[in-house]
């Protein structure tokens, strides 16, 4: 694998932007700069939710930067504050919601360089 090398201005013209927030990869298999695992940066804006979905072939590692999280995994929730980590199990429905006073920022980790999304119907 050809290993590279992706600066700040690369890994934003592959950022992802919903009426939620913001995804930005920085390492995967697709970006070719991973053969082991994906990372990326995720914002969800203030008041804000992602859409509840799961990974089939892989946990998620979640790390809380910045702002307040509610994130709900199966029939379970947690609420997150910086500094915060939580780990979902592959398959499991989960979504989290920005309930802090500002937006929420995060890490999130997969431990597979392409990993597979399934929103829940």
């Amino acid at each position: 694998m050809n290993r590279a090398f992706l600066d700040r201005k690369e890994a934003e013209s592959r950022q992802a932007e919903a009426p939620w927030g913001t995804l930005r990869w920085l390492a995967s298999g697709d970006l070719g700069n991973s053969d082991a695992l994906t990372i990326g940066y995720a914002m969800i804006k203030k008041g804000m939710s992602n859409p509840r979905h799961r990974h089939k072939n892989s946990e998620e590692i979640l790390h809380l930067l910045r702002g307040r999280l509610k994130h709900t995994f199966g029939d379970e929730s947690v609420t997150m504050e910086p500094g915060d980590t939580i780990t979902i199990e592959a398959g499991i429905f989960h979504n989290a919601l920005s309930i802090g006073d500002c937006d929420a920022e995060m890490i999130v980790a997969y431990p597979t360089p392409n990993r597979t999304f399934e929103q829940e119907k």
